[in-house]
C-alpha cells in the first residue's frame, strides 16, 4: 500500500518571495500537470495577444533567485503567442509533442527536449493535434514586456515557406 504524504504547507502568493521548499506534483483531473499549492492561471488576458488554450503556473518566483520558473501547458491544437522580447528563455519539454518556431527555424519538440530562445527572437510553441505540450520556461525575474509582430514582421517571417506553413497551421 502506498504511503500517504501530508500536503505541503501553503506557499506565499505569486511574487511574495520564498516558497515552501517542497511542492508535490500530480496529474489534474481531466489531464494536465499540476503542483500542490500552485495556482493555474490563464496564459494571458483574453484579447491581449493571440493564443489558443494555454495555461500558466508559476513554480518559483523569488527575487533572490533572479529568475522565474514557469510551467506552460498548451492543449491539443493550441498555441502560444508569436512574440519576441529582450530577455532570454530556457525551455524544457516535460509533456507531449509539438512544434516550435524560434528565430526563423521550425522544429519538432518532445519529451526532455531543450529549447533556447535568444533575445529578440520571434518564437511560438504549438501542441500537436492529439496531445498537450507541457514545458518549463525559465526567464529573468525582472524582464521586459513581449512585442507582437507587425504586418511587416509577419511578411518577413513568411518569406520562408516552412515558417509560412507553420504560421498558417
Amino acid at each position: 500500500m502506498a504511503e500517504e504524504r501530508a500536503p505541503s504547507p501553503a506557499t506565499r502568493p505569486e511574487g511574495a518571495g520564498r516558497a515552501h521548499p517542497a511542492r508535490r506534483a500530480h496529474d489534474a483531473p481531466g489531464g494536465g500537470q499540476r503542483w500542490s499549492e500552485v495556482e493555474v492561471h490563464e496564459y494571458k488576458a483574453e484579447g491581449e495577444a493571440p493564443f489558443r488554450e494555454v495555461t500558466r503556473q508559476v513554480l518559483f518566483d523569488d527575487p533572490d533567485l533572479a529568475c522565474q520558473v514557469r510551467y506552460f501547458e498548451v492543449a491539443p491544437g493550441g498555441w502560444s503567442t508569436l512574440e519576441r522580447h529582450e530577455h532570454v528563455h530556457a525551455v524544457v519539454v516535460l509533456r507531449g509533442r509539438g512544434m516550435a518556431l524560434v528565430d526563423g527555424t521550425v522544429f519538432d519538440v518532445g519529451l526532455n527536449d531543450l529549447v533556447s530562445v535568444g533575445p529578440m527572437a520571434w518564437h511560438q510553441f504549438r501542441a500537436g493535434a492529439d496531445e498537450p505540450l507541457g514545458f518549463l520556461c525559465v526567464v529573468n525575474h525582472e524582464r521586459d514586456r513581449p512585442q507582437l509582430p507587425s504586418e511587416a514582421d509577419l511578411a518577413a517571417l513568411r518569406v520562408d515557406p516552412t515558417v509560412a506553413a507553420f504560421l498558417a497551421s
